[in-house]
C-alpha cells in the first residue's frame, strides 16, 4: 500500500511534468525559467507545481556526491524533470526543432547528446529522423489534420479504425498523414497507457506505420485527468529508464535517481541512504563482479539445481530411458512404463537375468558399458554438492544480515545506558561504528562465496581462501562480542569495553581491506581463472 506521503510526491511530480509538457506554443515547447524557479508565481490552478518540500521530506535540489574518481548526482523527482528539460533545451538551442521531437531523438540515443549531435551533422538527417520513428520538422508540408480541415470540398470522411463516417472536424492525426476520429484516438491511447503501461513507445495505429506519438498530441486528445497523470509519470520514468547514465534507486518506496558522469560498477548512495552498484543496480557486492553475480542469481532462481538433483539421485531405464528414482533397498528394478516393463539392476543398469548366474559381474566396474553413465552421474553429484557448499554459506550471511536492525536496537540501548554513566553522545558512537563494520564485513563475506564458486584452484585462490578465513573468524568474534559477551564481560570500566570493541572492529576492517586489495590486484593483473561450466 502506498503511503499518503509517497502519493502526494508522485502527484506533484505528475503536475510538474504536465507543466513542462503543456507550456508550449502549437508544436513547440516554450519554457519559462521564472515559473520553473519560482512555482508559487504560477496562477494556473490546473498546473500548480508548488511543492511543500519540508512536508514531503525531500531535498529541493540535487546533491553532488563523489566517491574517489566516480562523481555522481543524487536527484529528487523534481530534479529529474528539471534535468530532462535541460537536456531538451540544449538540443533545441542547436537544432531549433519542436521539443517533442527533440525528446524522441534524445530517447533514441539514450539521452546521449554528444552522439545525437555527431549523428545529426555527419549523415543524412532524413534517415536520422526515420530511425528515431518521427517526421523531420524541416519538411515543408502540413500535418494530415491540417490538410483535411483546409479541404472545403469534403465535409465527411470515414475513420480508418471504426469505419464510421465522421465530420472533418473530428478527424485528427500525426505528420505521417494517417487520420482517425477523436474517439478512436482516445480509446487507443488509453489502452496503451493503462493496459500496456507504456507512454514512450506509442506508435501510429495505422498498419505498418512506425511514427511515434508525441506528448503534445497525446495531451490534446486525452481528456481523462487520471490517464493524463499516468502518462506524465510514464514520461518521467522513460527519461531515467532509457538514459544509460541514470538509474532509479532500488530501495522500497524511494522515488529518487542517480545520475553519473559515466557507467561503471561503483557504489553510489541515494538520498534515502541506500547504497547500491550503479552498473547492475544490485546492493554493493564487493568483491564479485557484476557479470558473475548475475549468473549466480540466475542460478539460484532457475531450475538448474533441480536438474542437478535429478541427475545425481535418479537414473534412466536402460530400455525406454524414463527417469526412475529408487524407493527401496532392493537393487532389482522393474520399469513401470506399461510399454517397457524392463528388469534391470539399479547398480550396473545391466539385465537382471544375469545376476543369478555364475557370470555375475555386478561387483566389477565395467569400463566399456557403465563408465560413461556413472561418470556423468558422479559429475552431477559433485556439481550439486559444490553448489550447495557455497550456497549454504552465502545464505547463512544473507540470513544474518536480516538481523541487522535487531542488533542496531540492542546497541542503541547499550549506548543509552553508557550515556547515563557520564559519557557523551559522541563518545558512545564507537558501538554504532562497530555494528556498521560488522554489517559491511558480513556483506563482503556473502559475496566472497559467490566469487569463490566460480574460481579455479591455483596459488592465488589459496591466498584468497586464507584471507576469507581470517575475515570470517574476525567477523564472528566481533559479532559474538556485540551480541552476547558485551553484557557479560567481566571488564568493569566503560573505557576498557570501548578499547576492546575498537580493537575488534578495526581488525575486521583491516582483514576486509587485505582481502579486497588482493582480489582487485587480481583483476588488474588478470591472474584469476574461472570455471565457466558452472
Amino acid at each position: 500500500m502506498v503511503s499518503d506521503q509517497n502519493f502526494n510526491q508522485e502527484a506533484k511530480l505528475c503536475q510538474f511534468v504536465a507543466h513542462i509538457i503543456m507550456d508550449s506554443e502549437e508544436d513547440n515547447f516554450m519554457y519559462d525559467e521564472d515559473e520553473l524557479s519560482d512555482p508559487e508565481d504560477d496562477q494556473d490552478d490546473d498546473f500548480d507545481i508548488s511543492c511543500d518540500v519540508e512536508a514531503a521530506g525531500e531535498p529541493s535540489k540535487k546533491y553532488w556526491k563523489e566517491d574517489d574518481d566516480f562523481p555522481y548526482d543524487a536527484l529528487t523527482p523534481e530534479s529529474i524533470v528539471v534535468s530532462m528539460k535541460k537536456s531538451i533545451d540544449e538540443v533545441n538551442s542547436v537544432f531549433e526543432i519542436p521539443s517533442a521531437t527533440a525528446r524522441i531523438l534524445l530517447t533514441h540515443f539514450k539521452w546521449d547528446k554528444e552522439k545525437l549531435l555527431e549523428r545529426y551533422y555527419s549523415s543524412d538527417q532524413e534517415s536520422l529522423f526515420k530511425e528515431a520513428h518521427c517526421i523531420s520538422p524541416h519538411r515543408n508540408n502540413q500535418s494530415s489534420a491540417s490538410k483535411i480541415r483546409t479541404s472545403r470540398s469534403i465535409s465527411r470522411k470515414d475513420c480508418g479504425i471504426c469505419l464510421c463516417a465522421v465530420t472533418i472536424e473530428t478527424l485528427t492525426g500525426l505528420e505521417c498523414g494517417h487520420c482517425f476520429c477523436q474517439f478512436c484516438w482516445n480509446d487507443y491511447l488509453m489502452n496503451k497507457i493503462l493496459s500496456e503501461n507504456t507512454g514512450q513507445n506509442i506508435f501510429c495505429p495505422e498498419t505498418n506505420c512506425d511514427i511515434l506519438v508525441n506528448e503534445i498530441f497525446v495531451l490534446e486528445v486525452l481528456q481523462d485527468n487520471v490517464v493524463r497523470s499516468k502518462y506524465h509519470k510514464l514520461i518521467a520514468d522513460s527519461f531515467v529508464q532509457s538514459n544509460r547514465l541514470m538509474k532509479w534507486c532500488p530501495a522500497p518506496d524511494c522515488n529518487n535517481a542517480i545520475k553519473a558522469v559515466y557507467n561503471d560498477s561503483k557504489p553510489v548512495t541515494c538520498l534515502c541512504g541506500f547504497t547500491f552498484c550503479f552498473s547492475c543496480v544490485q546492493p554493493t557486492h564487493d568483491p564479485v563482479q557484476c557479470g558473475w553475480l548475475k549468473r549466480w542469481l540466475k542460478k539460484c532462481d532457475d531450475d538448474s539445481e533441480t536438474s542437478n538433483w535429478i541427475s545425481a539421485n535418479t537414473k534412466e531405464c536402460p530400455k525406454c530411458h524414463v527417469t526412475i528414482e529408487k524407493n527401496g533397498g532392493c537393487n532389482h528394478m522393474v520399469c513401470r512404463n506399461s510399454s517397457c516393463k524392463a528388469d534391470f539392476c539399479w547398480v550396473c543398469l545391466g539385465p537382471w537375468q544375469s545376476h543369478g548366474s555364475s557370470w555375475y559381474n555386478c561387483n566389477r566396474y565395467d569400463e566399456k558399458e557403465a563408465q560413461l553413465a556413472r561418470d556423468a552421474q558422479a559429475v552431477s553429484r559433485q556439481a550439486l554438492e559444490r553448489y550447495l557448499f557455497y550456497c549454504n554459506r552465502y545464505m547463512n550471511h544473507l540470513q544474518s544480515s536480516k538481523f541487522e536492525q535487531k542488533l542496531y536496537n540492542q546497541v542503541k540501548e547499550k549506548m543509552e545506558a553508557m550515556q547515563k554513566m557520564n559519557m557523551s553522545w559522541i563518545e558512545v558512537q564507537f558501538l554504532k561504528k562497530a555494528v556498521d563494520v560488522l554489517c559491511m564485513c558480513r556483506s563482503t563475506l556473502k559475496y566472497t562465496y559467490v566469487f569463490a564458486f566460480y574460481l579455479k584452484k591455483n596459488n592465488n585462490s589459496i591466498i584468497f581462501e586464507d584471507n576469507q578465513k581470517d575475515l570470517e573468524m574476525a567477523t564472528e568474534l566481533l559479532s559474538e562480542y556485540l551480541e552476547r559477551d558485551i553484557n557479560s564481560d567481566e571488564i568493569t570500566t566503560v573505557q576498557d569495553i570501548k578499547q576492546k570493541v575498537q580493537d575488534k572492529y578495526r581488525y575486521c576492517e583491516q582483514r576486509r581491506t587485505v582481502l579486497l586489495e588482493h582480489v582487485y590486484e587480481g583483476y588488474e593483473k588478470d591472474f584469476w581463472e574461472y570455471q565457466d561450466r558452472y
